[in-house]
C-alpha cells in the first residue's frame, strides 16, 4: 500500500472509530474537549506509526488502546492521581453490572449515548448542543456540520469551540441525567440522532453517496433510547424513521455506488424486516396517545412509501395531508419543499411548481441544492427542457457530494441544448 492509500485508510478507520474512542476516552478524563484532543493525538501516531509496521489487523482497537494510554498518562500527571486512576480502573472493569447486583433500569449502559446526554446539556444553547454532538458522536467536519445547519462554517467552528469551553468551565459531569433532567434533553438528543443518521443517508459532501456507519449508529441509538424511554411517541416515531429509511439501503445505489432515486428502486431489495420494524415502532408511537410529533409524522410518511408496490401506487393524497400537519408543526421550509414533491404526484407538476417558486427566496433554501433539483424536475415533466437543463445544472454547481453532483449533470445533459 503507497503512503497516500495508507493515508486515506488512517482517516477512514478514524472517522469511523473516533465517536467511540472519544466517547470512551472522556469517561476517563471527564472533558469532551480534552478527549477529542487525545483521539487526534492517537491519529497523529497511526500516521507516524502504520507507513512502519503496517496496518493492524484490528486498526479500531488500535487506536482506542493508543488514546486511552495518553489519558491515562494524562491522569496520572493530575494532583488526584490516584483518585481519579481508581474511579477510571472501576469503570473500565465493570463494563456491564454485576451478575449479583440488578442494573438500574434507567442507566444507560452506553458510552456513546452517555455523551451525548452530555453534549446536551442545559448550560448549553440548542444549536451547540447539536452541533457538538455531530462533531464528537458523528465523526463530522466542521465544513459537514454547517452544511447540516445550512449555516457560515466559521459560526459552526466557534460555536462549537464555546460548547467544549462551556462544558469544562461547567465541570459537567460524565454521568446520566434522571428525570426531569432527562425528559429536558430529550428533544435535542433526538434532533442529534436524526441528523447523524440523515448525515450517513445522503452524504453532505465527499465522494461516497452513503456513509453506512453513521446510520447504524444512529439507528442503534434511537432503538436503545426506545428501551430507555417506553412512554414517549416521539422516541419510538424517531426509530420508525431510522428503520423505514434504513430499509432501503441496498436499492440506493446501483453496481458502482451511483445513486439510485426512490423512484427508481428496486423495492424487492428493500428490508423487510427493517419494514415490520418500524411499522411496530409506528404503532407504538401512536399508542403512546396524544397529537403525533414531527418524527412520527415523517415516520407515517415513510410508512406510506412502505407499504406501496410501486412509486406510482403510492397513496399520494395521504403523504401530502401528513405533509400538511407537518409544515404547520415545523415551518421548515425544506418540509414545504418535500410536501411540493408530494403534490406533483398527488396532482401533478403545475401546481407543484408554483409552490417550489414561492420557496424560492426561504431562508436557508438559497443554497440549498435540492430546491433547483426539484425545480428541474417539475419543468422536465411539464416538458421545459431547456430550463430543467439549466435547474439541473445549477443543482450540481450547490451539491458538495460528488455522486450527487455526477447524478444531477446526468439528469441535465439528458434534457438535451
Amino acid at each position: 500500500m503507497d503512503g497516500a492509500a495508507l493515508h486515506r485508510t488512517v482517516e477512514a478507520v478514524f472517522r469511523i472509530e473516533s465517536p467511540r474512542i472519544i466517547a470512551a476516552v472522556t469517561r476517563v478524563v471527564r472533558d469532551v474537549g480534552i478527549a477529542e484532543e487525545l483521539a487526534q493525538d492517537a491519529l497523529v501516531a497511526a500516521l507516524e506509526q502504520w507507513p512502519e509496521r503496517g496496518v493492524p489487523d484490528n486498526p479500531g482497537a488500535w487506536l482506542m488502546t493508543a488514546a486511552r494510554r495518553r489519558a491515562i498518562d494524562l491522569v496520572r500527571r493530575k494532583e488526584r492521581y490516584a483518585q481519579k486512576l481508581a474511579e477510571m480502573g472501576r469503570d473500565l472493569e465493570t463494563a456491564a453490572p454485576p451478575v449479583d447486583e440488578p442494573a438500574d433500569p434507567e442507566d444507560i449502559d452506553d458510552d456513546l449515548l452517555r455523551l451525548v446526554f452530555i453534549s446536551c446539556h442545559p448550560v448549553l444553547s440548542a444549536e451547540a448542543r447539536i452541533a457538538l454532538t455531530l462533531k464528537l458522536l458523528g465523526g463530522l467536519s466542521t465544513p459537514e456540520i454547517a452544511r447540516a445547519f445550512l449555516a457560515p462554517e466559521g459560526t459552526l467552528a466557534q460555536r462549537i469551540v464555546r460548547a467544549k469551553r462551556t462544558l469544562a468551565k461547567k465541570g459537567v459531569a460524565f454521568e446520566v441525567p434522571y428525570g426531569p433532567d432527562r425528559e429536558a434533553r430529550l428533544g435535542s438528543v433526538l434532533e442529534v440522532i436524526y441528523l447523524i443518521f440523515n448525515e450517513g443517508y445522503v452524504a453532505t459532501a465527499g465522494d461516497d453517496w452513503l456513509r453506512p456507519a453513521l446510520c447504524e449508529d444512529a439507528l442503534r441509538l434511537a432503538r436503545v433510547l426506545q428501551g430507555l424511554m417506553p412512554k414517549e411517541a416521539e422516541v419510538h416515531g424517531l426509530a420508525a424513521l431510522l428503520e423505514f429509511q434504513q430499509s432501503r439501503t441496498a436499492a440506493r445505489t446501483g453496481a458502482d455506488g451511483e445513486p439510485v432515486l426512490l423512484a427508481e428502486q428496486n423495492r424487492t431489495r428493500w428490508n423487510r424486516l427493517l419494514i415490520r420494524r418500524g411499522m411496530a415502532a409506528l404503532a407504538r408511537a401512536h399508542a403512546c396517545g396524544g397529537a403525533p410529533g414531527p418524527y412520527t409524522l415523517q415516520a407515517a410518511v415513510a410508512g406510506c412509501h412502505a407499504e406501496a408496490h410501486t412509486y406510482e401506487d403510492t397513496d399520494w393524497a395521504q403523504i401530502v395531508a401528513l405533509y400538511d400537519l407537518l409544515v404547520a408543526r415545523t415551518g421548515s421550509p425544506v418540509v414545504e419543499l418535500n410536501r411540493a414533491v408530494a403534490v406533483s404526484m398527488a396532482h401533478g407538476p403545475e401546481p407543484a411548481l408554483g409552490l417550489v417558486d414561492a420557496l424560492a427566496e426561504a431562508a436557508g433554501l438559497r443554497e440549498y441544492h435540492l430546491l433547483p433539483s426539484v425545480r428541474g424536475d417539475l419543468l422536465a415533466r411539464l416538458g421545459r427542457g431547456a430550463e430543467a437543463r439549466a435547474e439541473f445544472e445549477r443543482a450540481a454547481a450547490l451539491a458538495q457530494n460528488a455522486r450527487e453532483r455526477e447524478l444531477l449533470l446526468k439528469r441535465a445533459a439528458e434534457q438535451g441544448s
